[in-house]
């Protein structure tokens, strides 16, 4: 299983850098996705997007 993996991914340089960039970039999305709920979740009624309703009257309007 370990060889396979090995000769599969690895073995190749522009293979195993593939997979490292790939793996990175997946990494990144998932870790960015669970910190801004984390984020969302410790902020909860403090940020704009809780309070926006408490100020905007008549919905979306253009300043112009």
């Amino acid at each position: 299983m370990a060889t396979a993996i090995y000769n599969t991914l690895f073995r190749r340089n522009w293979t195993m850098l593939g997979v490292v960039f790939a793996g990175a970039f997946a990494f990144e999305l998932g870790y960015d996705k669970v910190m801004n709920k984390v984020w969302d979740s410790n902020n909860r009624g403090r940020q704009w997007k809780d309070i926006r309703h408490k100020y905007i009257e008549g919905g979306d309007e253009s300043e112009e």
